[in-house]
């Protein structure tokens, strides 16, 4: 029987066979969900589903897209948001 804490099913189970050969049960806390882009709603690319402890221990490089807006919106949102600042800007250098 697992300890009172590791009763629940918020943790995951996850069995691991020992070098003695047995096998045993080690108790997880689940993968976050995966990042959404908060303009088309769709999944976020080269955003790993880490929990913090292990992003604090990956490079800046690994954790999210170097582009501008990377991990926060999704290519598509990102290339319609340039096109929008840049016609933008170009209107106001007419006027």
């Amino acid at each position: 029987m697992p300890e009172p804490r590791k009763r629940s099913r918020s943790l995951r189970r996850v069995y691991k066979n020992t070098p003695g050969g047995k096998n045993v049960i080690h108790y997880e806390k689940r993968k976050p969900k995966l990042g959404v882009c908060p303009v088309t709603g769709e999944t976020l690319k080269g955003v790993p589903r880490l929990r913090p402890y292990r992003m604090q221990n990956m490079p800046k490089s690994s954790k999210r897209p170097s582009r501008p807006y990377g991990g926060c919106l999704s290519s598509r949102a990102t290339r319609a948001l340039m096109k929008q600042k840049a016609r933008s800007q170009f209107w106001i250098q007419i006027n």
